[in-house]
């Protein structure tokens, strides 16, 4: 076979393969830091998530936040004993975690369905949480940017629709930590529906 012709072939993705993987994401789109990338354990969720979705829930997790790739791994890691070994979820309960380092942290990714929210809010939305406490104080700038990027490149792949909305975790689950200066600065976003 021509060499050229090889390395054409190897360059194209694989049949069934999923486009929406981190690895996989098109142009425009932001670097996703993969769960292999962070230490994920692996995970027992099953179930798919109806997409496009037309909500997306955003909340913070509380506690310190993490200015470095190493801090923020390490804080997700133990997001995720937490929530397989304490709270017996399949996996961590969200979908993607933004640092304040301004990366994105692939949690069950695009297609898998969260445990972010009530369950009638879980089947139709993708879960975003920001690492840390926001609410006395807004996250860094790089992590508002983050967020933008990330919600760009699901619209463009077809996972958001065009209408979706952002909603505060507080407004759709009860008891959910309020994060007043988060949802202040998310206010400014477009899709904001609070």
């Amino acid at each position: 076979m021509v060499p050229w012709l090889l390395l054409l072939l190897a360059t194209l993705p694989v049949l069934g393969q999923d486009d929406l993987k981190p690895e996989n994401i098109l142009p425009g789109c932001p670097d996703i830091v993969s769960r292999a990338e962070w230490g994920a354990l692996p995970s027992r969720c099953l179930k798919p998530l109806n997409l496009p979705v037309d909500f997306v829930v955003v909340s913070h997790t509380g506690g310190n936040p993490c200015l470095s790739p190493s801090d923020c791994e390490q804080q997700i890691r133990n997001i995720q004993v937490n929530d397989v070994h304490i709270q017996r979820l399949c996996d961590i309960s969200y979908n993607f975690l933004i640092g304040e380092d301004g990366l994105i942290y692939e949690g069950r990714g695009w297609s898998t369905t969260g445990d972010h929210s009530d369950p009638a809010w879980n089947s139709i939305s993708l879960g975003i949480s920001f690492i840390g406490n926001f609410r006395n104080r807004p996250p860094a700038p790089r992590a508002i940017r983050a967020i933008q990027s990330l919600l760009r490149c699901g619209t463009v792949h077809g996972v958001l629709s065009s209408q979706y909305m952002i909603r505060p975790q507080q407004n759709v689950q009860i008891g959910a930590p309020p994060a007043d200066a988060l949802y202040g600065e998310l206010r400014k976003l477009p899709h904001y529906r609070g």
